[in-house]
């Protein structure tokens, strides 16, 4: 078999890394503002249908008497994921990209200045759902976490090591369909620690709870940590 990889087409590299520099700036100074009132903000990344929003709806229903939460909602396009989170409870400002398949920092930046950062404690950034674009954008958060399913398939981490070697944790959800997909959770947490080490994985049925309280025990102890 071979293997054809792109070896010869050249591209404005320059600008390119211009706009990643330019993001990263923007990032930094969104990390200082947020710091600045005490805010935890948490990037919250995966492919669409993955289980992002409904592990945000688990996390606001349990922790809303605990911490005052908000949430920005990335979409291409509806309000869909923005309503089921404001349904539990937590303020949200949608951000649809239009044709972007991800956030960057100046589009956070935008929603952070619609909310009121000293009535906050805890901040969900819900990325647009994409596995390779948002690695390359950070955004200001404190942490980042990926949800990833098993109805994604076997190979999905190793496909998409950047994003898994740009987080600090994982979410493998959908668990009670790993039978029916064929595909081990246990494969999936080899292949994302062997990416990353250091990952803190769990994992998760997003829709009844199950292992949501191990994320949240992350949130917590991040939570203590910043202070």
């Amino acid at each position: 078999m071979k293997v054809v990889k792109n070896a010869g087409q050249i591209f404005d590299i320059e600008l390119e890394e211009d706009l990643l520099q330019r993001n990263r700036e923007l990032a930094l100074e969104n990390r200082k503002l947020l710091d600045s009132h005490g805010v935890l903000a948490v990037d919250i990344m995966g492919s669409v249908g993955s289980g992002k929003t409904s592990l945000i709806e688990q996390m606001v229903s349990c922790l809303k008497a605990r911490y005052r939460i908000a949430a920005i909602a990335g979409d291409l396009t509806t309000t869909i994921d923005a309503e089921r989170i404001k349904g539990r409870g937590a303020e949200v400002v949608e951000v649809n990209t239009g044709k972007e398949c991800h956030l960057d920092a100046n589009l956070v930046r935008k929603a952070i200045e619609e909310l009121e950062l000293e009535t906050i404690d805890l901040l969900f950034i819900e990325n647009v759902g994409n596995l390779i674009c948002p690695a390359d954008f950070p955004l200001g958060s404190h942490r980042r976490i990926v949800v990833t399913s098993v109805t994604e398939g076997p190979y999905m981490v190793i496909k998409h090591p950047h994003i898994f070697a740009e987080a600090d944790a994982v979410a493998i959800n959908k668990v009670d369909l790993s039978q029916a997909m064929g595909v081990e959770p246990e494969k999936l947490q080899e292949d994302a620690l062997s990416i990353n080490p250091a990952l803190r994985v769990v994992r998760t049925n997003c829709l009844t709870g199950e292992g949501v309280e191990d994320v949240i025990e992350l949130l917590v102890n991040w939570f203590i940590g910043k202070r």
